[in-house]
């Protein structure tokens, strides 16, 4: 297909497609699936090799949101039966996320429900950076906490925070359908807050909720146009008791064909597949490694993902590798656009620059580079690692298969809520 090598041919260069071929993407037949897979894998490995990142979610508070986001089971007013509970101890998150560094996650995405942090928030969760950061060596944090007032950005990069993610979610033309109770402009703000103060940015979208291929091409757009270092891709888990529980809108193939087209509008970026890959691409989670450069491992916040050793199999299986700790995520002119800035992007990555060698992708020593999100519906809290569990960490690039087992926090659990 000519439009498949214009896209490669684009991807290679870093050149954005136009709305036209972006959307020509998500109206491709399912019988030239695989050869949209193969065009834009061409890409993921072009800029990210064959690595695949692991992430993993520690949910520090569950529940009692004031907003009112027509998909998240912690809504105002949500009726999903969820466990609900107020901020962990420091020690309690920092033993949640040694289970996820213990089954090979490279970062640690610590996330609070609520509308945004209190100052007394912030100086809790500064409190929680540190302790997760004594006890796991090298690992790093993103915090997800919701809109950010003036200077909490920059707090939070000084307690060590490596990352902020907030996520657009949907068009800026949609938006107001499925969130009244802040804007879409508020949410830009608050990643244009943690770009300034020199955190790794991380925003992504949700799809399935009934937008058109024109929102989800706008929003991925208007991504671009934002340029954080990570973009998380989440599919609608349409939990019962919420607004969208009856929105069954996505295939895995078109979900596919949804990360394929966010690979062509963001090729050096890292592409995470979020939320709901379990749901909605079933069998086909292997042909998305292809897409996406990064996972969750385990569970998520408020419903249960794949079985951590399932998702390591799935990466060995299909041929790709864990990414190590001593390698970089982003491609190099990224990772030192990151940590020095070209004056552009509120102290982000320059990726939409253009600029720069288009060199292969860099492997060097250290963390911090890269970028970090968190799913629409994300992890719970996970169990310390079992007896007789091997605490060494897998050479760089092996998959683990001894990962410890995850406790489930979602509906159903026997649980007790966290005080």
């Amino acid at each position: 297909m000519d439009l498949l090598t214009t896209l490669v041919d684009k991807g290679l260069r870093r050149e954005l497609p136009t709305r036209e071929e972006a959307l020509a993407v998500l109206a491709t037949s399912d019988d030239d699936l695989l050869d949209v897979v193969a065009a834009a894998g061409k890409v993921r490995r072009r800029w990210f090799g064959r690595r695949v990142k692991l992430n993993y979610l520690v949910n520090l508070k569950s529940g009692l949101c004031p907003e009112d986001c027509s998909y998240c089971s912690q809504r105002l007013g949500s009726k999903a039966e969820i466990l609900k509970y107020t901020w962990l101890k420091p020690e309690e998150a920092s033993e949640a996320a040694a289970a996820g560094v213990a089954g090979g996650a490279k970062r640690v995405c610590i996330v609070a429900s609520g509308r945004g942090p209190t100052d007394r928030d912030v100086d809790r969760v500064s409190q929680t950076i540190a302790a997760i950061k004594e006890q796991n060596e090298g690992v790093e944090v993103c915090a997800c906490l919701g809109l950010l007032s003036d200077g909490q950005a920059a707090r939070l990069r000084a307690a060590g925070a490596d990352a902020y993610n907030h996520n657009l979610n949907t068009s800026e033309a949609t938006y107001g359908d499925i969130t009244t109770t802040h804007t879409y402009t508020d949410r830009v703000e608050t990643v244009q807050q943690a770009q300034a103060a020199g955190l790794s940015a991380c925003s992504g979208l949700i799809a399935g909720m009934g937008e058109s291929h024109a929102d989800l091409v706008d929003v991925v757009f208007a991504l671009r146009e934002l340029d954080p270092d990570s973009v998380p891709v989440n599919f609608l888990i349409p939990f019962e008791g919420t607004p969208l529980a009856k929105e069954w809108n996505l295939t895995p193939q078109h979900a596919l064909r949804i990360l394929a087209m966010v690979r062509f509008v963001c090729p050096d970026v890292e592409v995470r597949l979020a939320g709901g890959r379990e749901v909605h691409l079933r069998s086909l989670q292997p042909l998305a490694l292809h897409l996406a450069n990064s996972i969750f491992l385990g569970d998520y916040l408020t419903s249960e993902g794949q079985a951590g050793k399932d998702d390591l199999a799935m990466i060995a299986d299909a041929g790709f590798e864990v990414e190590g700790t001593d390698t970089t995520t982003l491609p190099e002119h990224r990772a030192d656009a990151l940590a020095g800035g070209c004056g552009g992007h509120g102290g982000g990555g320059c990726g939409p620059c253009g600029d720069g060698d288009a060199s292969e992708p860099a492997v060097r020593t250290g963390a911090g580079a890269d970028a970090v999100a968190v799913g629409a519906e994300a992890t719970a809290r996970p169990e310390t690692p079992q007896a007789g569990a091997p605490a060494a960490a897998a050479p760089a690039g092996e998959a683990r298969t001894d990962l410890v087992s995850v406790r489930r926090r979602g509906a159903g659990t026997e649980l007790p809520p966290n005080a």
